[in-house]
């Protein structure tokens, strides 16, 4: 890995990070015109359908390189895996959507970003993989920016549409142990897809159930539709593919965890947010608690290193 690939890299994780940053700001928009199942079910068939020229060229490299093509028991884990990992998607996409209707794009982000530092704790709870002492202070920051973000001054009482986003991280805390569990075992990009299309199915279906189909509310939202479902799911997710070959797995953890900065930053730009000072610090606290979390190895390291040494 030369410096010039790890450069590389590492700007095409970031211009990932400001694209699902900005997508906040988008699935809010969005929802001025269409509700949040259909929002949600038209995104994610559109990053399934974005996803299958990515599959197929990944497809035809590994062909090239003399792979063999994937047996019948691997067809079936791969189908299991991306229904178990599509249903925790689900589960957090709309919880999300929802919430967003409720709560600004600025503060879902930092909210969603939660799953960053609660993944090692349910490691931990799970599967019994003690996350350090290291992570334990990030968990503490990240109480202390929830409180700040979702609970109003002088009240104990949690916001809606905070505790739905609050809800997604957790979801998404299920969905990325589901894929860590399978992700050895089964294509990452072809798991990608298929979680895409049962999410996209589910809230379809939950969609024609529970809310009323318009055609001039899909044409209104078509820009964000599009941005959410090519740009933020088919591109920014191939960004990352590629950009995490070059660079350093933990800095890439760092880079992509830059998208609930984005998220801010674009809410102020585009939708006139504003944050109070206690919400602000809030935002401070979480950043800093992801920071920490995925600093992790290398501070845990250090310090082990230190004790051996005295």
């Amino acid at each position: 890995m030369n410096n010039r690939s790890s450069l590389r890299g590492s700007l095409l994780l970031l211009l990932g990070a400001v694209i699902w940053g900005a997508a906040f700001v988008a699935q809010r928009m969005g929802m001025d015109n269409i509700g949040p199942f259909y929002f949600t079910a038209i995104r994610m068939l559109m990053a399934w359908l974005a996803l299958l020229p990515v599959v197929m060229m990944n497809d035809r490299r590994k062909r090239k390189t003399g792979r063999t093509a994937p047996s019948a028991e691997d067809r079936r884990r791969q189908r299991k895996a991306g229904l178990i990992c599509g249903l925790l998607l689900f589960s957090a996409s709309s919880l999300q959507q929802v919430g967003l209707v409720e709560t600004s794009a600025g503060k879902a982000g930092f909210i969603t970003a939660l799953y960053v530092v609660l993944v090692p704790v349910a490691g931990w709870l799970l599967f019994r993989r003690n996350p350090g002492r290291v992570i334990w202070l990030g968990v503490i920051l990240a109480l202390l920016a929830l409180y700040l973000l979702c609970i109003p001054e002088g009240g104990f009482r949690l916001e809606r549409g905070d505790g739905l986003v609050l809800g997604c991280a957790v979801c998404f805390t299920g969905q990325i142990l589901c894929v860590d569990r399978f992700a050895p075992t089964v294509d990452g990009l072809r798991l990608s897809r298929d979680q895409f299309l049962v999410t996209g199915v589910l809230s379809l279906a939950v969609a024609l159930l529970t809310e009323t189909f318009s055609l001039q509310g899909v044409r209104d939202a078509l820009i964000p539709l599009v941005y959410t479902g090519v740009f933020s799911g088919g591109i920014g997710y191939t960004l990352q593919i590629i950009g995490q070959r070059e660079v350093n797995p933990t800095v890439a953890s760092l880079l992509m965890s830059m998208e609930s900065v984005f998220a801010v930053l674009t809410g102020a730009l585009l939708l006139g947010e504003r944050m109070t000072g206690r919400e602000t610090w809030g935002c401070v606290l979480m950043f800093s608690a992801v920071i920490l979390a995925q600093l992790s190895p290398v501070i845990s390291a250090g310090m082990q290193k230190k004790e051996r040494l005295s």
